[in-house]
Protein backbone atom coordinates (compact mmCIF):
# COMPACT_ATOMS: atom_id res chain seq x y z
CA UNK A 1 0.00 0.00 0.00
CA UNK A 2 2.91 2.32 0.72
CA UNK A 3 4.28 1.85 -2.80
CA UNK A 4 0.84 2.68 -4.21
CA UNK A 5 0.81 6.00 -2.34
CA UNK A 6 4.28 6.84 -3.67
CA UNK A 7 3.24 5.99 -7.24
CA UNK A 8 0.08 8.13 -6.95
CA UNK A 9 2.12 11.05 -5.60
CA UNK A 10 4.66 10.79 -8.44
CA UNK A 11 1.90 10.65 -11.06
CA UNK A 12 0.23 13.66 -9.45
CA UNK A 13 3.45 15.69 -9.57
CA UNK A 14 4.05 14.76 -13.22
CA UNK A 15 0.49 15.71 -14.15
CA UNK A 16 0.78 19.00 -12.28
CA UNK A 17 4.01 19.84 -14.11
CA UNK A 18 2.60 18.85 -17.51
CA UNK A 19 -0.61 20.78 -16.94
CA UNK A 20 1.37 23.81 -15.85
CA UNK A 21 3.54 23.86 -18.98
CA UNK A 22 0.81 23.19 -21.53
CA UNK A 23 -2.19 25.44 -21.10
CA UNK A 24 -4.36 23.33 -23.42
CA UNK A 25 -4.00 20.44 -20.97
CA UNK A 26 -5.36 22.47 -18.07
CA UNK A 27 -7.51 19.58 -16.85
CA UNK A 28 -4.32 17.68 -15.94
CA UNK A 29 -3.75 20.21 -13.18
CA UNK A 30 -7.06 19.21 -11.59
CA UNK A 31 -6.35 15.50 -12.03
CA UNK A 32 -2.96 15.99 -10.41
CA UNK A 33 -4.46 17.94 -7.50
CA UNK A 34 -7.07 15.23 -6.88
CA UNK A 35 -4.44 12.46 -6.96
CA UNK A 36 -2.17 14.43 -4.64
CA UNK A 37 -5.02 14.96 -2.17
CA UNK A 38 -5.89 11.25 -2.26
CA UNK A 39 -2.24 10.32 -1.62
CA UNK A 40 -2.06 12.80 1.28
CA UNK A 41 -5.27 11.45 2.84
CA UNK A 42 -4.06 7.85 2.60
CA UNK A 43 -0.70 8.83 4.09
CA UNK A 44 -2.35 10.70 6.98
CA UNK A 45 -4.75 7.84 7.70
CA UNK A 46 -1.86 5.36 7.81
CA UNK A 47 0.22 7.72 9.96
CA UNK A 48 -2.56 8.48 12.45
CA UNK A 49 -3.84 4.91 12.70
CA UNK A 50 -0.37 3.58 13.40
CA UNK A 51 -0.57 1.00 10.61
CA UNK A 52 3.06 0.40 9.63
CA UNK A 53 2.63 -2.58 7.30
CA UNK A 54 4.30 -2.36 3.90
Amino acid sequence: MNILVIIIAIIAIVLLATGGFVSSLNFLIWVGVVLLVIAAIVFLLRFLSGNRRV
